[in-house]
């Protein structure tokens, strides 16, 4: 063969998918579930989406306890923890290839995107990173937010519509910017 009629290396070439047979068959399932049964459900039947998160193996330990709008999508329901009093607003994006966590009560606001993957850009292939992401007990994400994977946010912290985490944030601190930092103190709440 000629070197004429080698082809140069591409972004993505040979990329596999990490995930085995069985993970995207359940997922193929969850989609039709996910854009039937969830999404055409009324805005106030929280528990129902949560027991069909739960039906694919979210770990919700109280059903009546969690806000999940009926905009939500969710990646893997298996990847996904809400504890009590925890909520998921309108178009929330949850791209759990990685656990994600929400601690009792956190507040993840309108069009935030949750999204614990990435891709390695230093190989060809681009293969697959995952890393979870924790919103600690009480914290607030505003509208917008874009977290990154493998990012823990500390409990009781606020963070400003549009910030863009891509590292951790501390416990009871306001953040906001991209990149996303603390810029004051978070007291408790009234």
């Amino acid at each position: 063969m000629n070197s004429s009629n080698l082809e140069r290396p591409f972004l993505g070439q040979h990329c596999t998918s990490p995930y085995p047979r069985r993970e995207i068959v359940l997922r193929g399932i969850w989609l039709v579930v996910e854009n039937t049964l969830f999404r055409w459900s009324p805005r106030p039947f929280h528990a129902w989406r949560a027991w069909l998160l739960r039906c694919f193996g979210a770990t919700i330990s109280d059903l009546a306890k969690v806000v999940v709008f009926p905009t939500v999508t969710v990646h893997f329901p298996w990847k996904l923890i809400l504890e009590p009093r925890s909520m998921l607003g309108p178009h929330v994006r949850v791209y759990n290839i990685a656990p994600i966590r929400l601690g009792y009560g956190a507040n993840v606001s309108q069009f935030t995107h949750l999204c614990a993957g990435s891709h390695d850009y230093l190989q060809w292939r681009l293969p697959t990173t995952f890393g979870p992401i924790v919103v600690g007990a009480n914290a607030w994400l505003g509208a917008e937010v874009f977290v990154g994977p493998g990012v823990e946010i500390g409990e009781l912290a606020v963070v400003g519509a549009r910030s863009v985490v891509i590292a951790d944030l501390p416990a009871r601190k306001v953040c906001v910017g991209h990149p996303c930092r603390p810029i004051k103190d978070r007291s408790e709440p009234a």
